[in-house]
């Protein structure tokens, strides 16, 4: 497909992010939607990476589950280093226990996130899964030399001791 020199010149540095056919283009002015996490004439050279998470709620209310949140999402971002610009998307699943308010909502209301592509969706529930938790995937801007911290907290922990600071 054809780029416009808004697409050119917003992959300028961005040599992990090309332009493509694929990639939204709203025609009406030739802006490609999306966000990046540098300037567009930066040398910076990013990737968009997938960070994984999760965490138990002590209880179904929305005080516990906006305690987990806020502790998981600082987690995420604190150890891998990232401002709100470089998050793309965010996207929450709970288990069916977990009722009292959304996630996503909680996640919404921190500094910076309004560009924040947020989602909440249900775990698939598995026999002998673990209760009340609150896994996350995230789509991120990160330089490629940075190695990705996938936080699990609380009793999720067990769902990936490979990735757990505690073993």
């Amino acid at each position: 497909g054809e780029t416009s020199p808004q697409s050119e010149q917003l992959a300028t540095g961005l040599s992990a992010v090309q332009p493509t056919s694929a990639m939204a283009n709203d025609g009406a002015h030739g802006e490609w939607s999306g966000a990046l996490a540098v300037s567009p004439m930066s040398d910076t050279t990013l990737k968009l990476a997938g960070l994984r998470g999760a965490t138990t709620c002590a209880a179904n209310t929305t005080p516990a589950i906006q305690a987990a949140v806020r502790d998981l999402i600082d987690a995420l971002v604190e150890e891998n280093g990232l401002s709100p610009q470089q998050i793309v998307s965010v996207t929450f699943s709970v288990t069916a226990d977990l009722d009292a308010c959304f996630p996503a909502a909680m996640a919404r209301q921190r500094p910076g996130w309004d560009g924040v592509a947020l989602l909440d969706c249900q775990q698939m529930a598995v026999q002998g899964d673990l209760e009340r938790c609150i896994r996350v995937l995230a789509h991120v801007w990160m330089p490629p030399q940075r190695k990705p911290i996938h936080p699990y907290r609380g009793e999720a922990q067990r769902l990936r001791p490979d990735r757990s600071r505690h073993n």
